[in-house]
């Protein structure tokens, strides 16, 4: 579903940097586990993970890196953290007792984690959702409503009646952005805000037993009165003409104000992230190994015969296509990437744009221009649709990574916002109904494919809109048609290998050589206890 807050670059569209082969699965498990780590003052002593019979993550949890990721933020790791494929041995070493149910619990999100925690004797739970890449949701704490997306530093206060004498004194200071009452007698007060309260100012709170402090796990923090110059494509247009705008200088107008920074802080964030792209490449063409995957190295094959003329001219298109391939490669083997806006369509935005930008031989403000249009472009998607493929199929994820690569590659061609737009509806007219159907139940096939094809698709309709072809259907009304498209697609199309290429005999055999050789999860241990 559409985010409720407005969403931030950074946050939502271009990120988080990470390792593992699924955003939604191993980078949001991580910001999961790192706040319920926090909920019970450090590493778990036990830890009880349910996950949904009905849900995405009952078939896919192992597989895509829904373990690895949780248990690294369980003992406090980054999403980048060379450590993570080892995470599940470092829990066991740690002591946690864990344990994997999956239960028939009808959660309403496919991607639902219900966790129970002791340490210390004290029992905590923690219900949380990945959203859609490496976004999250708090749904309850402590078996009381919450709503927190890791965007603010949080501190939960247990009290000895209802709560409301508590919230009462501390809104009554005027300095915190949210103060929220949950749960009955003995209730807890949530208190949201740019700083942990003091112990100080704890111990001035008579009716306050307990206090925690969960720690932001976002890069872009909400504050009180946050306010964004619009929220859609059409409030954009409305805002300003797009035909006499770069699309970059209301990506730029937008995310300043979405953050509270100045335009300097904005660039330097893309810079760092475009520092990420371009070493991925560089690690990818020089080749990776990784046990744990389905497909070997490729991308040194294409580069070969790319430098000997020996394949079709493609010109931009041909580069694009060994980018992406790197980028893929690296996220298969558990290296470092950027999310943009997912992990399982990595290389569609981030490699097309890269690719393009060394081939007009752009300067490095131009490109990294051309990097926040195309995450303005994931702003208006996740606002009235989702990046999730257990929520909308693959259409999600690399439909609207090629729809924000189409947008990047108009700003490099010195195109307006408005061809921009243009570009960016007809990419993603021409994926609705792509659906998510991974092999053997992995992030590799036909991710790869999907993502080389999604950049074909952004080159075609970059330069398509630059002749000013007509796309017809506003953008809006395009993102709205792929939400109803999600809703009413098949569960088995949907990111859980229940349908499609997920079980066709190839498919399985693959899975089962993978059963066959000791592990059919993301973790690369071979040991970890939920695979046994």
């Amino acid at each position: 579903m559409p985010t409720t807050l407005p969403p931030s670059i950074f946050n939502d569209v271009v990120g988080p940097v990470m390792r593992g082969p699924s955003s939604s699965h191993s980078a949001a498990s991580v910001r999961i586990g790192r706040l319920a780590r926090d909920l019970c003052g450090g590493t778990p002593d036990e830890v009880l993970i349910e996950f949904d019979t009905e849900g995405s993550l009952a078939t896919t949890h192992e597989s895509q890196g829904s373990d690895i990721g949780l248990f690294a933020g369980l003992l406090g790791w980054d999403a980048d953290d060379e450590r993570l494929p080892r995470s599940a041995a470092a829990l066991a070493d740690a002591g946690v007792a864990l344990e994997i149910r999956i239960a028939t619990l009808h959660d309403p999100h496919p991607n639902t984690y219900r966790l129970t925690l002791r340490r210390g004797g004290v029992e905590h739970t923690l219900v949380a959702l990945s959203t859609g890449g490496g976004m999250i949701e708090v749904v309850s704490i402590d078996s009381a409503k919450a709503t927190l997306y890791g965007d603010y530093a949080v501190t939960v206060l247990d009290t000895r009646d209802d709560g409301r004498s508590t919230a009462a004194a501390l809104e009554a200071r005027g300095e915190f952005d949210a103060v929220t009452v949950t749960g009955a007698r003995a209730a807890s007060v949530i208190v949201c805000a740019q700083r942990f309260l003091t112990d100080a100012e704890i111990a001035a709170l008579p009716m306050v037993t307990r206090a925690r402090r969960l720690s932001p796990v976002l890069p872009v923090r909400s504050r009180r009165g946050l306010t964004v110059p619009f929220l859609h494509a059409g409030e954009m247009a409305r805002h300003a003409d797009p035909a006499t705008r770069r699309l970059s200088d209301f990506a730029l107008e937008y995310e300043c104000a979405r953050g509270g920074i100045a335009a300097d802080e904005v660039f330097a964030q893309m810079r760092r992230i475009l520092e990420v792209v371009r070493g991925g490449v560089r690690i990818g063409l020089a080749g990776t190994e990784y046990a744990d995957r389905i497909l070997p190295r490729q991308s040194h094959r294409f580069a070969a015969m790319l430098e000997q003329k020996q394949l079709l001219d493609g010109g931009i298109l041909n580069r694009a296509i060994l980018y992406v391939t790197a980028l893929m490669e690296v996220k298969s083997s558990m290296g470092v990437f950027v999310a943009a806006p997912t992990a399982g369509s990595c290389g569609t935005f981030a490699g097309t744009c890269l690719a393009a930008a060394e081939s007009i031989e752009s300067d490095e403000e131009t490109t990294l221009r051309a990097m926040l249009a195309g995450g303005l472009i994931g702003v208006f998607v996740a606002t009235r649709s989702s990046f999730a493929a257990e929520v909308g199929g693959c259409q999600a994820e690399t439909g609207a990574g090629a729809a924000m690569a189409a947008a990047a590659l108009v700003e490099l061609a010195g195109g307006n916002a408005a061809q921009a737009l243009s570009a960016s509806s007809h990419a993603l007219q021409n994926v609705l109904g792509l659906v998510c159907d991974p092999v053997a139940n992995r992030v590799e096939a036909p991710c790869l494919g999907r993502n080389i094809a999604g950049a074909a698709n952004a080159l075609a309709c970059a330069n398509i809109a630059r002749a000013g072809y007509d796309h017809l259907i506003p953008l809006d009304e395009v993102l709205d048609a792929h939400r109803e498209i999600s809703e009413n697609m098949a569960r088995e199309l949907r990111c859980t290998a229940l349908g499609g290429l997920s079980v066709t005999p190839t498919s399985k055999a693959i899975e089962l050589r993978l059963h066959g050789g000791g592990h059919s999860g993301g973790c690369g241990s071979g040991g970890c206890g939920s695979c046994r």
